[in-house]
């Protein structure tokens, strides 16, 4: 499928969907059809919500990442995961920090997602992470290429760190995710493209 095709003809996958504003952007766009999933209750209320005050058509679901949609594939999968570093390893199963926390190494989310995205994407489908380049980019882009995708980084823009990075600077540089004093990020949009 060529990328100008998609917002008229895709089967559209908003994985972590939070507010669920990129499947209501993919709805709006013309996809043919837009799954939401996230984890969270609040979240997948707030999506239903945006899609009915936007008039947007989207099926939002409460799971986790693939398991409401197992065996569906996708032309086109969206995903914004959690992926600031954490204290700890364990995510947290309430609140707002859910929307976050990815462990401490940011990846806890990013790597399932890379591990399992493959066979949900039909043939020529693409996918598209955002992530921040404290939860280490290449993991990212070798992951998906081992998975049998091809792989690009799409977009890239540097910043101030968000509040809650900045809250954790100094644990990020102990760690040595953040240079000592480096107040910026880059996020990223990574490309991954299954062959026929």
């Amino acid at each position: 499928m060529r990328e100008h095709d998609l917002a008229t003809q895709a089967a559209v996958l908003d994985v972590f969907t939070g507010s669920g504003v990129l499947a209501v952007a993919a709805a709006l766009a013309g996809a043919r059809e837009v799954t939401a999933v996230d984890i969270s209750r609040r979240a997948v209320v707030n999506a239903r919500l945006n899609a009915a005050l936007n008039r947007a058509r989207i099926r939002a679901v409460r799971g986790d990442l693939f398991a409401p949609v197992d065996g569906a594939r996708f032309d086109l999968i969206l995903a914004n995961p959690p992926y600031i570093p954490s204290e700890s390893d364990r995510l947290p199963g309430r609140g707002a920090a859910r929307a976050w926390d990815a462990g401490t190494d940011g990846r806890v989310l990013l790597d399932r997602l890379c591990h399992e995205v493959g066979p949900r994407l039909s043939p020529h489908g693409t996918v598209l992470v955002v992530q921040s380049d404290l939860a280490d980019e290449r993991a990212t882009l070798e992951s998906l290429s081992r998975e049998g995708l091809a792989v690009e980084v799409l977009a890239r823009r540097r910043g101030p760190l968000g509040p809650i990075v900045r809250s954790r600077a100094r644990l990020l540089e102990r760690r040595g995710i953040l240079a000592p004093g480096q107040r910026t990020e880059e996020l990223l949009v990574i490309r991954g493209t299954r062959p026929d």
